[in-house]
């Protein structure tokens, strides 16, 4: 079952979305796999914690994010992982790791991988492991106003080299 917060949220917007129904998966990539979307318009969603605040790091589920270049960006105090202790009391709604991408509607500040921004549409946890909403890109950043910055790394493996290396996200 969706959030309803962001359910009602996408309605009184008048925001087209579709929703996809999929067996329980946990991770971005199979999610992705699972519903037909490319690694790239798969919104995933990681906690983060800049000093002592939460923060929604959005990236495509093919990325991963480059905590020193993200440090360099805020200008703060440490950018670390949050702890699913951490931040799971923050989404009283959601199966612990099926959070929406909507910092908004949790009091938090969203950034969005500037990659992810140059999709038409994304894919994203509707707050369960087995329900995903699907929309325009520029309908979601039109409604979360998330700050873009370009703090995310493409992971890569080839099969005749399996060990993952980053490639610049370009």
């Amino acid at each position: 079952m969706p959030v309803n917060k962001l359910k009602t949220f996408l309605d009184e917007n008048d925001v087209k979305y579709v929703t996809i129904k999929h067996s329980n998966a946990f991770t971005a990539q199979e999610i992705a796999s699972s519903i037909h979307v490319s690694g790239k318009e798969f919104a995933k969603t990681v906690m983060l914690t800049i000093g002592k605040e939460m923060v929604m790091a959005v990236l495509p589920a093919s990325y991963k994010v480059d905590f020193e270049k993200l440090q360099e960006i805020v200008g703060k105090e440490k950018v670390e992982l949050a702890s699913e202790a951490e931040f799971k009391y923050h989404f009283p709604d959601c199966e612990v790791g099926a959070m929406p991408p909507f910092g908004n509607l949790y009091d938090m500040e969203t950034f969005v991988a500037e990659v992810l921004a140059e999709n038409e549409e994304i894919a994203f946890n509707a707050g369960s492991h087995s329900e995903v909403f699907k929309m325009k890109y520029d309908d979601f950043a039109r409604l979360v106003e998330p700050k873009i910055f370009k703090f995310s790394w493409k992971s890569v493996a080839t099969p005749n080299d399996p060990q993952e290396r980053w490639s610049e996200d370009l």
